[in-house]
């Protein structure tokens, strides 16, 4: 059976490669997707540019970039997209979807679990 994989927009991929241009030494970073306890809603989505993949890590790619979710991370966003929104207020990388989560906040970084 196939796990459910966190897929990213094309947004989300060209701002990666955004930034690994940018900033040389970021070149080859990973996003990297956390789900802490804490923000509005009960849990909220952090996330980082991590250069190390960690043994308990899962790995998804998608034209050469690569989003990495720790094993329990994963269970609270397994099938969610991740996208990169540009507002005018801010712009930032956004879990636009996430059937594992219900009722979350309009700051779109705090969710609650179903």
């Amino acid at each position: 059976e196939e796990p459910e994989v966190v897929s990213m927009t094309d947004n989300c991929v060209r701002r990666l490669k955004e930034l690994h241009t940018k900033e040389p030494s970021a070149k080859g970073n990973m996003l990297r997707l956390s789900v802490e306890a804490g923000g509005c809603s009960g849990f909220q989505y952090t996330f980082s540019l991590d250069s190390k993949e960690n043994a308990d890590d899962r790995v998804f790619e998608k034209n050469g970039v690569k989003l990495v979710v720790d094993n329990v991370s994963y269970d609270f966003v397994k099938g969610s997209t991740i996208d990169y929104a540009e507002e005018l207020i801010s712009s930032a990388f956004v879990v636009s979807t996430n059937p594992s989560a219900v009722g979350g906040c309009s700051c779109k970084s705090s969710f609650m679990v179903k």
